[in-house]
């Protein structure tokens, strides 16, 4: 059954209460009790009436009720003023006086969704959190934590959410995750909960895999009430953060174990991220001849553009590349047709951002875009790292800094952290901090051998500490992952907008015993 009234329609079934068009955004306890006033029309209802519907018997304090009631009179353009819906009978308690048409309405629970077509790409869904502390005072917290993560989930590239209209209606419900998969049609589900002792909340979040129920990611969270909102602030980013780079590891990994007969432009946009992630020449070569299959069916594909113009920046700064360098005019050009093509897509503009650093003659235009990417999204780690990587190399150590020690502490499991910590080796020497440039270049080869960039630190910061013979062996290490490399060559191909820095690589690849 659905309400009409003045021109709202509010339907209990799918929790949504609309104003023509419009969706009305609306905290669960309020869309409770709005709804239970609405039900019991024909009478006043009263406060105890209220408190065994809306919180289940529990009690709670007359400013919760008093804040419910004026959030549900704001919702449908009334006030404790006028009163023209919701009227309060002084000593007896609150009654709906609107005129109210009801209609039948054939979807109203979540089995009814059953079967829900599947989206194309990783889709995810926000549960209602649980509030584990028996004190009906956080919900609020509970409720408004799932929103903001669904809301923050919302900026990243290439990830459908569920509306919280949708995913709220298993609130208070045991669910069985598979079934929530195959109900709202997505592939993962992010479930959490809230715990409150004294002055001390306790947050678990859980990332979990629909279709087989396995976990993918699980993290706890402790704070103090006493910055609710920080607190909420910051257990998001942490979490949209880990997420990101999770899903789009796990969805690689399923469409690579299920290669289909006709793959599809994102279909194989996704293969070559799992392909780029490996970071091997033939690998990262794999990559781009899925994005130029990719850009085949979909030529106007900007997520494609701007991935094949990433990977060739990859291969560019490692040595990869092949002797013919129209790769640089083709991936420069790429990226910037996917900026165009796709202006308000995160990672479309953080990926372009890197090539044209990487290997277009003017360089300037990128920390534009890096900065466009992160107003976007702000959490991706990812964004923050090479963004902080480019500022180190501008010249800007202290603020790049910044950018990968906040990427770090949203990430601090990211799978690529070879790239913070190489780029926070490059920050080391750039300060004179040479003893911290070997202990972060050397983090960051613990976790790729191949990552030609710290390997290239870790000699600079060597000669700089007199540790010759260590560094010849680096030199010999790096000259075998690319074997036609000269300092020469290398300061062609790599920006170096701080002059100072430049002859400090150079002077110490020469020293290690690289070719000039």
């Amino acid at each position: 059954m659905v309400y009409c009234f003045d021109d709202f329609v509010l339907d209990p079934g799918r929790r949504e209460l609309r104003r023509g068009d419009d969706l009305v955004a609306m905290e669960p306890q309020v869309f409770d009790l709005l709804a239970f006033l609405i039900r019991t029309r024909d009478r006043v209802v009263s406060r105890d009436d209220i408190l065994a519907e809306v919180w289940g018997g529990r009690i709670v304090s007359e400013a919760t009720l008093a804040s419910r009631i004026s959030a549900a009179r704001s919702a449908i353009g009334d006030s404790g003023e006028a009163q023209r819906l919701i009227r309060t009978i002084p000593r007896k308690g609150v009654r709906f006086v609107g005129e109210v048409h009801e209609q039948a309405d054939a979807v109203q629970t979540p089995a009814a969704v059953s079967g829900a077509q599947a989206f194309d790409g990783p889709a995810i869904a926000v549960l209602p959190f649980t509030n584990m502390s028996g004190d009906p005072e956080q919900d609020y917290f509970a409720d408004g934590m799932a929103e903001d993560i669904i809301t923050a989930l919302s900026r990243c590239s290439g990830l459908a959410v569920i509306a919280r209209n949708s995913s709220f209606i298993y609130k208070g419900k045991a669910v069985d995750i598979r079934a929530v998969g195959r109900e709202l049609g997505v592939g993962y589900v992010l479930e959490g909960s809230v715990r409150r002792a004294g002055s001390r909340l306790r947050i678990n979040g859980q990332l979990i895999d629909a279709a087989s129920g396995a976990h993918l990611w699980a993290e706890r969270f402790d704070g103090q009430l006493d910055d609710v909102f920080a607190l909420q602030d910051r257990i998001t980013e942490s979490i949209v953060a880990a997420i990101e780079p999770t899903l789009e590891l796990a969805e690689g990994e399923r469409r690579r174990a299920t290669p289909p007969l006709h793959p599809d432009a994102y279909d194989l946009l996704l293969r070559a991220a799992s392909l780029r992630d490996a970071f091997t020449p033939d690998s990262l070569a794999a990559a781009i001849a899925c994005l130029d299959q990719a850009l085949a069916i979909d030529p106007a594909c900007a997520p494609a553009m701007a991935a094949w113009a990433y990977c060739q920046a990859l291969r560019h700064f490692q040595g990869w590349s092949a002797p013919d360098e129209t790769y640089r005019t083709a991936a420069v050009a790429r990226a910037w047709q996917a900026c165009e093509r796709a202006p308000s897509d995160a990672q479309v503009l953080w990926m372009a951002a890197f090539a044209i650093w990487n290997m277009a003659d003017d360089i300037a235009p990128a920390r534009e875009l890096f900065r466009r990417s992160l107003a976007i999204n702000p959490n991706s780690a990812m964004a923050l790292t090479l963004s902080g990587w480019i500022e180190i190399m501008a010249g800007q150590p202290a603020a790049g800094r910044a950018m990968i020690e906040r990427a770090r502490r949203l990430n601090p499991r990211d799978p690529r952290g070879w790239f913070a910590a190489g780029a926070l080796a490059i920050c080391a020497v750039a300060e004179d901090d040479l003893a911290g440039a070997i202990r972060w270049a050397e983090i960051a080869l613990a976790q790729n051998r191949r990552f030609a960039v710290a390997l290239r630190v870790l000699i600079v910061a060597l000669v700089g500490t007199g540790e010759m013979s260590r560094a010849g062996e680096v030199a010999r290490q790096l000259l075998s992952l690319e074997p036609d490399l000269t300092v020469s060559g290398f300061l062609e191909r790599i920006p170096f907008p701080a002059g100072m820095l430049a002859t400090t690589y150079a002077e110490a690849l020469r020293a290690a015993g690289v070719p000039p």
